[in-house]
């Protein structure tokens, strides 16, 4: 398997994760967006949306969107709870992350990150909405330890991307200690070294 990916997407990240954790094997292959590298014919050839990130499967089959593609990853694990239910809830949170989380936390790390804005210079209604994506977050922690049971499950795996550098993007995550309390829990659990 090839994994087409950006190692400083957090999209891209949750990727590598899941086989790192599952031990599944795959070659990453670097792509910078910003040189274009989505955008040549091969590329484009495999995902016509141009994003990344983007797995080449043993037989050639490609799949893009980053949930998607460790929803079929992880199939048979125990990063997808058994229960229908709790699955389900996994599912409500990995549409959420990408709806109500990601257009924000992440989009507000992107422009000062990659495109080397200041903070004063962020929108200010996805600052707004990106702290309202935490404080929602919170709440639910204050009373579970993890978004769909009592283990990890992809629903961690994709919010704690932005989340653990939401900091990168402006976001204070001074005031949420369930959160912080969540990124360790989860990073942990993925082997992954705290972020900084």
């Amino acid at each position: 398997m090839k994994i087409y990916g950006d190692s400083n997407s957090g999209n891209c990240l949750k990727v590598k994760w899941v086989c790192d954790k599952l031990a599944l094997p795959y070659q990453w292959i670097e792509i910078d967006t910003r040189k274009g590298e989505t955008r040549t014919p091969q590329f484009l050839k495999m995902n016509g949306a141009g994003q990344v990130p983007t797995v080449e499967l043993d037989d050639g089959r490609t799949l893009a969107q980053s949930n998607a593609i460790i929803r079929y990853l992880a199939r048979d694990s125990a990063l997808i709870p058994r229960d229908a239910y709790a699955a389900a809830k996994m599912d409500e949170w990995l549409f959420w992350e990408q709806y109500s989380h990601e257009p924000y936390i992440a989009v507000c790390r992107f422009q000062l990150v990659y495109l080397g804005k200041g903070a004063s210079e962020l929108d200010p209604d996805k600052v707004k909405r990106g702290y309202a994506a935490l404080d929602r977050m919170e709440q639910h922690l204050a009373t579970n330890r993890f978004f769909a049971g009592e283990q990890v499950s992809l629903a961690d795996v994709s919010l704690l991307a932005y989340t653990r550098v939401a900091h990168e993007g402006g976001f204070d995550l001074g005031r949420f200690a369930a959160v912080r309390h969540w990124i360790s829990e989860a990073e942990a659990y993925l082997g992954l070294p705290p972020a900084r």
